[in-house]
């Protein structure tokens, strides 16, 4: 037994090194991001670039925080993601439920062309968007920015809970009309519930599509309805990019998405464990 232990350990220090290397790799970007967010305008533009701030400071972020149009454009980014991933999960979720319990091959297909969809870019679409919400007087709004948004994330959404879904027992359900309750009560009260893990997974997910987008927001908003994606893409002076304002902003934008994953933690594992095996 020592033996395959001591066989083993080098194994699992080259692992270990290997997961490290990917964290470095992976968390790098982003910590080099906050640490320009501290920096003051010569140290951002330095050559060649240093890590770490000369001298710390928070006038980027008191500077970022102040200018025209950014508290607003956090506002509407905040409406428009949650609206994007309620209008997904409110007709993305029965669809993935009825697409596994009925099981007709019309609803395989539709599956298939939901993740068709995905795969159109987002600028083949983008100019008929635009038309349209002229035409419905939704231009340059919170909602119609947000039902844009939904193209994108509800695909996903129903292929996500359509795998959720299918790791649910049958059994549950039956049990559950055997006690009196009907098929919209079974799946109000018990497999939501079973896949509530599943959901939250699926609502960082449709967050993260529409909090991260920036063409349609670029080309559906101008003044009222635009978000802080656009905002920091114009952190613009006459000598260049303001990379103080720019990563100040950004840092300040990823705190929700990371506040939301950490508050869903406990449910994203149970929801990728759920659609990880098959009931």
């Amino acid at each position: 037994m020592n033996g395959l232990e001591t066989r083993r350990r080098p194994a699992r220090v080259i692992l270990w090194a290997a997961l490290a290397a990917v964290l470095v790799l992976y968390g790098f970007p982003f910590v080099y991001l906050l640490l320009t967010s501290f920096k003051t305008p010569l140290d951002a533009i330095a050559v060649p670039p240093q890590v770490l701030p000369s001298q710390w400071t928070l006038d980027n972020y008191v500077a970022a925080l102040s200018k025209e149009g950014v508290v607003p454009a956090l506002i509407n980014s905040v409406a428009t993601a949650v609206l994007s991933t309620a209008f997904s999960l409110a007709l993305g979720v029965p669809a993935a439920y009825a697409i596994t319990r009925y099981r007709t091959p019309s609803g395989r297909v539709f599956v298939i062309a939901a993740l068709v969809t995905r795969m159109v870019p987002t600028i083949a679409v983008g100019a008929p968007l635009v038309e349209t919400m002229r035409r419905l007087g939704i231009s340059d709004t919170t909602i119609g920015l947000a039902i844009a948004h939904t193209t994108i994330s509800l695909p996903l959404t129903i292929w996500l809970m359509s795998s959720f879904f299918e790791a649910v027992p049958v059994e549950l359900e039956e049990a559950a009309k055997v006690d009196g309750s009907d098929r919209l009560q079974a799946f109000r009260h018990v497999v939501l519930p079973v896949v509530s893990g599943g959901l939250a997974v699926t609502a960082i997910f449709a967050f993260l599509a529409s909090w991260n987008e920036f063409l349609f927001a670029l080309l559906l908003t101008s003044v009222r309805a635009q978000t802080t994606p656009i905002v920091i893409a114009n952190f613009q002076t006459q000598f260049g990019l303001d990379w103080g304002g720019m990563t100040a902003l950004s840092a300040v934008y990823s705190v929700p998405v990371i506040l939301l994953t950490l508050a869903l933690q406990r449910h994203i594992v149970a929801g990728l464990t759920l659609g990880a095996v098959k009931g």
